[in-house]
């Protein structure tokens, strides 16, 4: 993530019940049905998935819609959409598997479902992506077919980009971004941009490549960020989409459409450039970097290219340093969180680390120290890299934030 004041460039930055609901149309149409003479078969519930999977798969449409013929008018609709959307991804294969009955004697004698869907954007993801769904099946002229999603039994889906309105896909040099949202192809150019800078700075080695998600509705936006994720300062974040083969998973840029679209094309480029930077450095998943130095170190790849004064974008931290109020500590990871009253601040402070490690030790050394503070805790990090105790390192970084900022 990425949180930037108000000042200077304007840059801003710092998680859908509804969202999934209004897309699912709900399933309480199942309460109408009559109880089955025969028990739920998840063998029929496979049978159904693998026709969904084939005509996918085949591009028919009338097929995947035949699946949901009995469901209520909305649900329909929303299956409408789906598959519409589905059709305009470049899938390397989709699949809907029978993953568990969640509850074989719901409302009215339905049988709610967990579906695990896999698919692979091709040229980007190395493996599949898996994610739950649930669908709620009902016995129609003698046969169960789907009527519903698990709303009825409270279940939530795990949401992805094709819940959103009709999708559009634009394919950069190195980017992919799909959306329903404003913008697409300049946030591709802005990633085409990016990823060489990225790579300069921490090598070759990751997959100079990203995925972007841009949907027009927030709560998706928030949905798709991951459970309890909040947005409200941030205008896009790294997130991994989980492996379905349990590996690390698959990267993914969200966009936040509203705090996004207030940004200058300068702020675009910084906050592209620094979420970019956590998908080359794998967002520092090691548990041991500590925060300061994951955000301080995207934002200095960020802020690399960027033609505006250190004063101008740590604007905030410079009121605080004029007024005599200089940091005694380095911003701690509660800081960094979306309700701190120090977000900016923090980003500010991080940065500033980070770039005055660069300005006197190399970028190098930078990348060295980022790099060492994975394997090792902090303090030996700042002594095997720069030669420093932690006192001393926090000394020298309040007075370049002096020097800097007054």
């Amino acid at each position: 993530m990425l949180a930037l004041g108000a000042g200077g460039a304007a840059l801003l930055a710092a998680g859908g019940a509804g969202v999934l609901g209004a897309r699912s149309g709900g399933s309480r149409a199942a309460a109408r049905t009559a109880r089955p003479t025969a028990p739920f078969d998840p063998q029929t519930a496979r049978d159904v998935l693998a026709n969904r999977s084939r005509a996918v798969a085949g591009g028919d449409r009338t097929a995947f819609l035949a699946t949901v013929s009995s469901a209520p008018a909305a649900f329909q609709d929303a299956q409408a959409r789906l598959y519409d959307n589905l059709r305009r991804l470049p899938l390397d294969g989709w699949t809907e598997r029978f993953a568990g009955t969640e509850s074989a004697n719901a409302e009215g004698g339905a049988a709610v479902v967990r579906v695990e869907t896999r698919y692979r954007l091709r040229g980007f993801d190395r493996g599949d992506v898996a994610r739950t769904r649930h669908l709620a099946f009902a016995p129609r002229s003698g046969a169960w077919t789907i009527v519903g999603d698990g709303s009825a039994l409270g279940r939530r889906d795990d949401a992805e980009i094709w819940d959103a309105g009709p999708l559009t896909v634009v394919r950069g040099r190195s980017s992919l971004v799909i959306g329903d949202g404003g913008g697409l192809q300049g946030i591709a150019k802005h990633l085409d941009v990016a990823v060489p800078v990225v790579t300069g700075v921490v090598g070759k080695n990751w997959a100079q490549r990203a995925v972007a998600l841009v949907p027009a509705d927030e709560r998706l936006a928030a949905a798709l960020a991951g459970p309890d994720e909040s947005l409200g300062q941030i205008a896009a974040l790294a997130t991994v989409a989980p492996s379905a083969g349990g590996g690390r998973g698959e990267d993914r840029v969200i966009v936040s459409p509203g705090t996004f679209g207030r940004l200058n094309a300068l702020g675009r480029t910084v906050v592209l450039t620094h979420e970019l930077t956590h998908v080359a450095t794998g967002g520092a998943t090691d548990r041991t970097t500590p925060l300061w130095l994951i955000e301080g170190f995207a934002d200095y790849v960020g802020y690399k290219h960027a033609k505006v004064s250190v004063k101008s974008a740590a604007s905030e931290l410079r009121r605080e340093v004029k007024a005599g109020r200089v940091p005694s500590a380095l911003p701690a990871a509660a800081d960094f969180a979306g309700s701190s009253d120090h977000l900016s601040q923090a980003y500010q402070e991080a940065w500033l680390a980070c770039r005055m490690v660069a300005g006197r030790y190399g970028e190098a050394t930078l990348v060295r120290l980022y790099r060492a503070a994975g394997r090792s805790p902090e303090a030996a990090a700042l002594r095997s890299v720069l030669g420093l105790t932690r006192d001393r390192f926090v000394a020298q970084w309040r007075d370049y934030l002096k020097k800097e900022l007054t």
